[in-house]
């Protein structure tokens, strides 16, 4: 059985994350205005709006969910959405400069929240210094060398030609990556969710990740992996954690189909990466800058009681995607501009969100309902800090198409913090009708009344369109 890799850096084993789209967020235009010709931007400070700073009046609000790790993507110089990145040293103008960047690690700093940083890698803005050189030169060229090659043309992310993909195995490639991801580790932040991991493959992230580690062995580094065998792939990589895009599709589809086998399922796969070497900590989310938002997938919002439950409770590393918390709304279309409706920007002040105001959700007035529903389930996951590695298994005798009893235990009766501890079962109701509660009730939530304020449920059953966390 797995426990936590040696490797692994101690403090993701109670991490709650708050992710953002930083451009998006703050409000950004979403195309740089000042490109053009053979440089950009101008002299330094030239074009800088301090929007990031946006960001840190919200970190109180962050802490008040439950969270203790800010997630962010991309926040470098870039042309437009943040991954066709010009500059990796340097953050985005349309974010601010090195002050509005020490600011805000000082603010999470005194709150005691860790910072993870996206890093885009696995390709570049054609309009990269490199990309630049190794184009005008050609494959044949040393500096051709350093990006990947479609026959004579550069090689595009997922067929877009402006983001020439990096070779990550070469050695000057490599250094560069390595020197970028321990800058910025020595400036203060805490981790890297490596964009795209899945592309250029386990190998070629294998030796940057050792070299980053020997100089920053308690930075967190969590991968991007789509589809696959995500324990192999982490544990041949070096990384500590991988995206865990299978539960996620199994949770917004089962609750969305009334098909709690489906969920089943993917619960049982769950198990097997948990307990396979690399599988320790994956991250969990029921929706990210990449995906529809969780409250425009559920056509029955009052099934979204159940989507929080699963993803505060479940064993791994759960991430709020910012505005979730508020059942923000939005769907990802496949076009250009596709992810603007799950990107949208948000308020200087969270109490306009809270109150259903800003960006798109739900229902405006259940907005206040739905915040502190994930705030209850959360305080519980940090009541019960062994849930991040416990044991879940599906009661298969009583696995409905709309009821399922899932069975969190600590794993060999304890946790990490050498304490016993007893299972707990979260049973979901996506029926109409409440039923009878198979233990004593800690927690539990009506959908019903988290949108509608129809009034708590019942003591002892698990609510129609709800949850109940038993003992």
């Amino acid at each position: 059985m797995n426990t936590t890799a040696p490797s692994a850096p101690s403090w993701i084993r109670d991490a709650i994350c708050w992710q953002v789209y930083p451009l998006g967020f703050c409000g950004a235009p979403q195309h740089r205005e000042d490109l053009g010709g053979e440089g950009y931007g101008g002299a330094d400070g030239e074009n800088v709006v301090h929007r990031l700073r946006r960001l840190t009046g919200w970190l109180d609000h962050l802490v008040g969910l439950g969270a203790n790790v800010l997630v962010l993507n991309p926040i470098f110089d870039s042309v437009s959405h943040g991954y066709d990145t010009l500059d990796h040293r340097r953050l985005d103008p349309r974010l601010g400069n090195d002050a509005d960047f020490e600011a805000l690690i000082a603010a999470c700093r005194e709150r005691g929240i860790h910072l993870v940083l996206d890093g885009v890698f696995n390709h570049v803005s054609d309009q990269h210094p490199v990309a630049r050189r190794a184009i005008s030169t050609g494959p044949g060229s040393p500096e051709g060398a350093h990006i990947r090659w479609s026959g004579d043309q550069p090689y595009g992310f997922e067929g877009n030609a402006d983001l020439v993909e990096l070779e990550l195995g070469d050695s000057v490639v490599q250094d560069a990556i390595v020197d970028v991801m321990c800058l910025w580790l020595d400036r203060g932040v805490d981790g890297w969710r490596l964009d795209a991991m899945y592309a250029a493959g386990a190998d070629a992230w294998a030796t940057i990740i050792e070299r980053v580690r020997a100089a920053h062995p308690d930075a967190w580094i969590l991968g991007e992996v789509i589809h696959g065998d995500y324990p192999a792939f982490a544990a041949a990589s070096g990384a500590d954690s991988v995206t865990q895009y299978e539960l996620w599709k199994a949770i917004w589809s089962a609750l969305r189909d009334e098909n709690l086998f489906e969920l089943a399922h993917a619960l049982g796969r769950h198990q097997e990466f948990l307990e396979a070497d690399g599988g320790a900590h994956p991250l969990t989310f029921v929706g990210n800058h990449d995906t529809t938002r969780i409250a425009s997938q559920l056509t029955d919002g009052r099934d979204l009681a159940a989507a929080y439950a699963l993803l505060a409770l479940l064993p791994g590393i759960p991430a709020v995607y910012a505005g979730d918390e508020f059942g923000a709304t939005g769907i990802k279309e496949e076009r250009a501009g596709g992810d603007d409706a799950v990107r949208p920007s948000f308020p200087e002040d969270p109490a306009e969100s809270a109150a259903g105001t800003h960006p798109a959700v739900l229902r405006p007035e259940a907005s206040p309902r739905i915040l502190e529903v994930h705030q209850r389930l959360l305080s519980l996951r940090r009541r019960e800090p062994w849930l991040a590695q416990a044991s879940v298994a599906v009661r298969e005798e009583t696995l409905e198409n709309t009821y399922a009893e899932i069975v969190l235990s600590p794993r060999g009766g304890g946790d990490s913090d050498g304490g016993e501890h007893s299972a707990l079962t979260l049973v979901l109701n996506l029926g109409d009708e409440d039923r009878p509660a198979p233990g004593e009730v800690v927690e539990s939530v009506s959908g019903a009344d988290m949108l509608d304020a129809v009034g708590p449920a019942a003591p002892g059953v698990v609510p129609a369109h709800g949850i109940a966390v038993v003992r």
